[in-house]
């Protein structure tokens, strides 16, 4: 990991508290699909396009359940209960060591062996063992710096495997829901926690600054909570969801609204889904999975003041151009982006003096033109309602329909800034 970011994790703390106290962030979820409209607005663009040819579908590893997990098994108690953390009046961010499952394993976070937790483990170690081996192998080369950042926001280390139940921790994972990157942002959480998501820059895929903003996600959910259990289901439903079931059955523990509808059944196992994947990863020998060896994700930064593309700068450096891309998965067009006056490139260790001395050499980039987007705005009139998709906002749906954001709240009764995905809202003027 490069000495600047351990420097600046520091002054990435200070933004993010500032940050997290203007705005709770709108509800995450990692593998919603958004819901289609009730009204034909298939013709209002978003504000800009999430895709590009970087991108790839969050495997489907990922979002599918072991075949056996029925409600019956979702509902049965736990046959061993290792963890007392699930108290929702704790005062400890950062729980005491947990000794759990009879492995002699030191956890951090709270492990239960259950019918649940140990379905997913056979369902990582056999359905899946290739896959899941490749998402191992992925993390190693990040988990130094992962774990580092945790240790400076107090988060217990064990949360690193929350990646690999999001992501596989894969830079270049993106979702129906168009969440992206190895911790799975959706765009509005990710611009609230300080991330940089434009047309040529997207932070979220950016393995050290969204490994900042997941920390700081985390920790403010744990402040809401109380509880890392709690704290990982709303991670993924998100923490109106959350907060709303358990007002509903006055619950304090995860445990009390696992057994109800009131969440999805996504959610239910996403929290046991993480627990598996981190018994497994903390005892690799004990499942058969090898411990390879993976060059830590280090670099050196170049200073550059114009566009270059990743094959330019290859064919004057003799840097393999796929080596550029694995350490600057944020910049969405394999290039730097225009505008900029001093945009930090990340470069292989030991080849930044090269670099600097053949910059002058690597032609411009000349970026294609963006496709034109044409904005339209849809008159509402006063039969028509709208199914609120991931990532909107009231703001959103206000500017997208020209209705005043007070009549909007006034229409649907509504007292909180947050909107859910599926809800129905009246947008009559």
């Amino acid at each position: 990991m490069n000495q600047r970011y351990l420097q600046l994790l520091p002054f990435f703390t200070a933004c993010m508290l500032v940050i997290g106290t203007l705005s709770i962030p709108v509800e995450k979820s990692s593998a919603e699909t958004p819901s289609p409209d009730v009204t034909a607005d298939a013709n209002v663009p978003e504000e800009d396009s999430d895709s590009d040819a970087n991108l790839v579908p969050l495997e489907p590893e990922l979002t599918i359940l072991p075949p056996e997990l029925t409600e019956s098994t979702q509902n049965s108690e736990p046959t061993i209960e290792t963890a007392s953390q699930d108290q929702p009046n704790s005062v400890m961010l950062y729980p005491s060591p947990i000794q759990s499952i009879n492995d002699g394993t030191t956890y951090n976070i709270p492990i239960v062996m259950d019918p649940t937790v140990q379905s997913h483990i056979r369902f990582f170690n056999t359905s899946i063992r290739s896959r899941f081996e490749q998402w191992l192998i992925r993390l190693s080369r990040y988990q130094p710096l992962v774990e580092n950042i945790f240790s400076e926001f107090n988060i217990p280390s064990d949360l690193v495997y929350l990646s690999l139940v999001e992501s596989g921790f894969n830079p270049y994972a993106f979702s129906r829901a168009k969440a992206t990157g190895p911790w799975q942002f959706m765009k509005g959480t990710g611009k609230v926690y300080g991330l940089r998501i434009d047309n040529y820059v997207d932070e979220r895929r950016d393995p050290i600054k969204s490994t900042v903003a997941a920390a700081r996600y985390l920790r403010d959910l744990y402040d809401l909570f109380g509880t890392w259990p709690l704290a990982m289901a709303a991670y993924n439903a998100g923490e109106g969801k959350v907060m709303r079931a358990l007002h509903k059955v006055q619950g304090e523990t995860f445990s009390d609204i696992s057994k109800t509808k009131l969440i999805r059944t996504e959610t239910k196992q996403y929290v046991p889904r993480i627990m598996a994947a981190t018994v497994i990863a903390r005892n690799p020998d004990q499942y058969g999975f090898p411990q390879n060896s993976v060059a830590p994700h280090q670099f050196e930064e170049v200073l550059v003041n114009r566009p270059l593309h990743f094959r330019a700068i290859a064919n004057t450096t003799g840097i393999p151009y796929e080596e550029l891309r694995l350490l600057n998965p944020e910049l969405r067009r394999d290039a730097t982006p225009p505008g900029e006056s001093a945009y930090h490139l990340k470069v292989p260790v030991g080849t930044s003096e090269k670099v600097v001395q053949l910059l002058d050499r690597v032609p411009s980039y000349k970026f294609p033109p963006l496709p034109v987007v044409k904005t339209q705005r849809v008159k509402a009139d006063s039969k028509r309602w709208y199914r609120v998709r991931g990532g909107d906002t009231l703001e959103k749906v206000s500017k997208r329909f020209s209705i005043p954001l007070k009549t909007l709240k006034t229409k649907n009764n509504l007292t909180s800034p947050v909107i859910k995905a599926g809800e129905l809202l009246n947008i009559a003027r």
